[in-house]
């Protein structure tokens, strides 16, 4: 108690006022260190916040507790807190690895026990690869002002000209190859995204009903392809042949991992499309275009132009993130082979704030609770669609910053303080 008798606040409860206080005696530098902090806050105690909902959804999904809670309530809640541990520990261990198992590989020296040891983190790259290239398909489009809802069927349709040139060429060298095929996989994407984009800049059709019709325009043709011209020979499956080695992407640490040279690629492409959108006239033109097409307009740029270029520049990067499936992972294209990154990616775009770098982040985020809620299925027997509510809320909670805010008590940002701060990763 204070002098006043008055409740001492929670240690907790000061470091977040502190945190986001802005005293009129600081400095414009302090006021925007300050902001950074804050609107890195928000998407933590979302992540935090969307972990404890899902908790809850464990507990209630799972029979051995409601076991345990009909011998008594102290049973119920021992058995409710075991299960939540458990799944959290394997969804941790799935996703970064056993912090024990790492320390003895490094301990050994052997370069095989290290590889196993680090594999689940390299599995998280992996899985997290894809959705780097599709959700910078998504954020690009909204930058200027188009919604691609259609980057699973641009991923389709790059997948499946990443693999014809993956298994038609051959003779060449692996320089040569993996270019030409990324090359495919995004002229095949950069296609599917200008016919939409050339008919709402022509005609005026929303994007958003063409690109869905796209989507399974593309779903019906690669399935046509697989079963006719583009299936392997002599197999019963509706597979396409395997590609070539030399179109392979080179596995960096080798055997048991997976993890390979696209992650790197996707990395440059994050940084490229950047460069293009902040530091280039065509970047700027678009962003203009996505911000007021009206203004835009009136200072001589060419609204339609913009609007193709925005589509098809995005269908070409939702084409990479196919071709990055069949030249790094599977090598060869199946039916329904995508496990719903174009669709994912409008989440992802919106959670890293339509910037290349929080797309990034975002993307690490999604690819580690998926490629952990395979090791949370088999050791703790909870069902994999958890880690899909477990996006869902986290998503919410960093979209509606308001409610964070609420819950922990956090000061609401003064923008006339010249501090701009974000709600979600990244920013301009």
């Amino acid at each position: 108690m204070t002098e006043n008798n008055q409740p001492r606040p929670s240690p907790i409860k000061v470091f977040l006022s502190e945190l986001t206080n802005r005293g009129n005696e600081e400095g414009p530098d302090a006021h925007r260190k300050r902001g950074l902090l804050s609107s890195l806050l928000i998407p933590i105690l979302a992540i935090f916040t969307g972990l404890v909902v899902g908790g809850i959804f464990i507990i209630l999904t799972t029979e051995s507790v409601y076991a345990a809670f009909q011998q008594s309530i102290g049973a119920g809640i021992a058995e409710s807190w075991r299960v939540v541990l458990l799944s959290y520990q394997s969804l941790f261990t799935g996703s970064f690895g056993s912090p024990s198992r790492i320390i003895a590989a490094i301990q050994s020296g052997d370069g095989a026990q290290i590889r196993s040891a680090f594999n689940p983190i390299l599995e998280s790259l992996v899985a997290s690869t894809p959705y780097i290239f599709a959700g910078l398909s998504v954020a690009l489009g909204f930058r200027a002002g188009v919604f691609n809802i259609g980057a699973e069927g641009q991923l389709f349709i790059g997948a499946l000209t990443a693999t014809f040139a993956g298994y038609a060429i051959k003779g060449v060298p692996a320089v040569i190859h993996i270019p030409l095929a990324l090359l495919a996989g995004f002229a095949g994407g950069a296609i599917w995204g200008f016919i939409p984009g050339w008919l709402k800049a022509k005609t005026g059709g929303h994007e958003v009903i063409n690109t869905i019709m796209m989507n399974y325009i593309a779903f019906r043709f690669s399935d046509l392809m697989l079963t006719g011209p583009m299936k392997m020979p002599g197999s019963f499956n509706p597979v396409s042949p395997t590609i070539e080695r030399s179109a392979w992407l080179p596995v960096i640490f080798g055997a048991p991992t997976r993890f390979h040279l696209g992650f790197f690629i996707a990395l440059g492409v994050a940084f490229l499309v950047y460069w293009f959108l902040f530091k280039t006239t065509w970047g700027f033109d678009l962003r203009t275009v996505g911000a007021n097409p009206y203004a835009a307009k009136y200072a001589g740029m060419k609204v339609p132009l913009n609007i193709m270029l925005a589509m098809t520049l995005a269908g070409g990067l939702a084409g990479l993130a196919g071709a990055n499936e069949v030249l790094g992972v599977n090598h060869n294209l199946a039916m329904a082979f995508s496990s719903g990154y174009g669709f994912d990616s409008i989440a992802l775009a919106l959670l890293g704030n339509n910037h290349p770098a929080g797309v990034v982040a975002a993307s690490l985020l999604f690819g580690t609770l998926r490629s952990g809620a395979i090791r949370m299925q088999l050791v703790a027997g909870i069902p994999i669609d958890i880690v899909s509510i477990l996006q869902a809320v986290i998503l919410m909670f960093i979209a509606a910053p308001a409610i964070i805010r609420t819950i922990y008590r956090l000061r609401k940002p003064v923008h006339d303080e010249g501090v701009t701060v974000a709600t979600s990763w990244g920013a301009d």
